[in-house]
């Protein structure tokens, strides 16, 4: 049975009427299933805008979703009451994108870290925090004496450091990584993905990988779903995407990826225009407007997502690919 598991989960924003617009709503995830096996990762792919940081905040329930289930082994989240999602949230944690504004700067490292344990009853002598403090300190790489430091003393791969290590204070299974290398130069992602890997490795953690970079995904990940304006429109295994793509838009995504040997050409797809707004998608199929084998009928008809006739773990969201 997979760890996690989202049945058509729905997110929309309300906007409220102004000058030049009228009330309405913003679509942001719509009705998006998925699952995550134990100790694997799930790679969420997609452009900016398109909902997948949004839905990483829905199932941990920082965000309240508007319909659907966040299924965590077994159990159905989605009623819980505050007093009864906390034991949950030992078990679900999160990394955010940017390690500069996700760490208090008035907070020690120290303090930054034993909070958690604070505040879910762990380790009840302020020696045992600190025991559990310098173990995660080493665990992430970072020197003991990182204890007593601020925030901004860091360089910005040694802050991401702190933030896995905060998101490992309290023993999760489950981390949603929330782009957690974008805003680190190359060198230093490297080193963060390769500890990421060891982690779950050693701890058995289950990732859910969101990002927009499909190297570093291919890197990572177990299993990949991509995402166009709040919507799934491929998922497979990663070896199936990468060497198989068949959902034009996963094509267009995986033919911007550079290539390091320069003999070996590949042909770009330039997708035309911009995304559509999500307050006001397109009818029928979303990606008409881009597509490049667009037909007639894409306009008028909405695909569901479904599994291919001949490769049954690939399923694609496309009238025109069986």
């Amino acid at each position: 049975m997979p760890l996690l598991e989202l049945h058509d989960v729905y997110k929309q924003f309300p906007i409220g009427s102004g000058l030049f617009s009228k009330k309405g709503e913003v679509r942001a995830v719509q009705g998006v299933s998925l699952s995550i096996e134990q100790g694997e990762t799930l790679g969420l792919v997609g452009e900016s805008g398109c909902g997948k940081s949004t839905l990483g905040r829905c199932l941990l329930r920082l965000m309240e979703f508007t319909s659907g289930e966040v299924v965590f082994d077994g159990v159905n989240l989605c009623p819980l009451k505050p007093s009864e999602l906390k034991a949950f949230r030992k078990r679900m944690q999160i990394i955010f994108q940017d390690p500069y504004s996700s760490l208090n700067p008035r907070m020690t490292v120290g303090s930054i870290l034993e909070e958690p344990l604070l505040v879910h009853g762990l380790r009840r002598t302020k020696a045992d925090r600190m025991s559990r403090v310098d173990e995660l300190l080493r665990i992430v790489g970072l020197p003991a004496g990182s204890v007593c430091r601020y925030p901004h003393e860091f360089s910005g791969g040694q802050r991401q450091r702190v933030g896995i290590a905060r998101a490992l204070a309290v023993e999760p299974e489950f981390i949603v990584c929330d782009e957690p290398v974008s805003a680190l130069d190359v060198s230093i992602q490297a080193q963060v993905l390769n500890l990421l890997c060891d982690l779950q490795d050693k701890l058995g953690l289950t990732y859910l990988f969101i990002s927009h970079d499909l190297k570093i995904v291919e890197h990572i990940s177990h299993s990949v779903s991509v995402m166009y304006l709040g919507k799934i429109v491929e998922s497979a295994p990663k070896e199936v995407i990468f060497r198989d793509p068949k959902h034009p838009y996963t094509q267009a995504l995986l033919s911007a990826v550079p290539v390091a040997d320069p003999r070996k050409k590949r042909s770009r797809i330039i997708l035309q225009g911009d995304p559509p707004m999500p307050a006001h998608p397109p009818s029928g199929c979303q990606f008409h407007p881009r597509c490049f084998i667009a037909e007639p009928r894409c306009r008028l008809e909405e695909p569901g997502l479904k599994c291919r006739e001949s490769e049954a773990r690939q399923k694609i969201s496309c009238l025109l690919v069986s």
